[in-house]
């Protein structure tokens, strides 16, 4: 389906739901009781993820939810939401709702970090990632997401890259078809060879090049901006010359990996520029902590207030 004949409703509603930074303060639960939706602090919706704050919230998910939303955040990511029990996911989803916060990406496949995948063109492989995408759907709608991330695999060393983008692009069609009924959203990420040696997918502009030919609301770009640092660097220009195609970013440091401030991109200056440019999305804290304990969970949540805060 082309974009310009996309009935936009269900997937603009998903967009719109986690826009606007939510009005916060107080709510009603399903019940009608009044619960307190915290205070946004961040000038955007950044995600932090089950465990980074585990040492102030402990072990449960809804009191790590809960502990997120008292200091500010106002979204959460879950690269692993999809093999959680079903309980687990609908209890989370109403924390989430009732808290305010967006959920982010959860990873929508098996990733195979060794061999090729929709780089291959094996229908074995297509029709199994296929499957992986058509259960995803039921995850999103149980836990209000909008955002699944897909990396497309491993080069295939015995085929030139031209037949790789094409098998990945019809791949990515069939998988778009499905999801576009629903509102919902491949977004591709693309990995650095540092870390991810022999990954097909590596660059910015190689993924917008990827969406461009699948033609698709339902397959954009996540731009993880750690990775990109690595690869090609460049941020904001690249940033900005795929803009119509990211729909979500993630963020950490380089080098180490872990919170803004820790390593050499001027976080502070990336985050006003993607504020700037109008971006409403979600922004997935994909990193560690830079610093053990109480301690190093109290850096992370300073660092965030420090470049980018309201």
């Amino acid at each position: 389906m082309k974009r310009r004949n996309f009935v936009q409703t269900g997937l603009m509603a998903g967009l719109a739901a986690g826009a606007v930074l939510p009005a916060m303060g107080r709510g009603l639960d399903a019940a009608g009781s009044s619960i307190n939706l915290g205070k946004a602090a961040f000038n955007l919706n950044y995600a932090p993820h089950l465990g980074m704050f585990g040492q102030h919230a402990g072990k449960d998910p809804i009191d790590q939810l809960n502990f997120m939303a008292d200091e500010g955040f106002t979204a959460f990511e879950d690269n692993g939401m999809r093999d959680r029990p079903i309980e687990t996911q609908q209890a989370m989803a109403k924390t989430m709702e009732q808290r305010g916060l967006k959920m982010g990406v959860f990873v929508a496949h098996q990733i195979y970090w060794s061999a090729p995948n929709l780089t291959s063109g094996d229908a074995d492989k297509r029709s199994e990632f296929l499957s992986f995408i058509t259960q995803s759907v039921d995850v999103a709608k149980r836990v209000n997401a909008t955002w699944m991330t897909v990396v497309p695999g491993h080069v295939d060393l015995r085929l030139d890259m031209g037949f790789q983008t094409a098998h990945v692009v019809e791949t990515l069609k069939q998988a778009a078809a499905i999801l576009e009924p629903h509102g919902l959203v491949i977004v591709l990420e693309p990995l650095n060879p540092r870390d991810h040696p022999g990954q097909f997918l590596t660059r910015i502009p190689q993924a917008y090049e990827i969406c461009k030919a699948v033609d698709s609301p339902s397959c954009k770009i996540l731009d993880d901006l750690y990775h990109q640092q690595i690869t090609e660097g460049n941020l904001i220009p690249n940033m900005d010359a795929a803009w119509e195609e990211i729909a979500y970013f993630q963020v950490g440091d380089n080098p180490g990996r872990k919170e803004p401030t820790t390593g050499e991109i001027n976080y502070k200056n990336v985050f006003k520029h993607i504020q700037e440019k109008g971006f409403q999305g979600v922004v997935g804290m994909e990193h560690g902590n830079s610093l053990p304990g109480k301690e190093g969970e109290r850096a992370i949540i300073d660092a965030y207030k420090s470049v980018g805060s309201l």
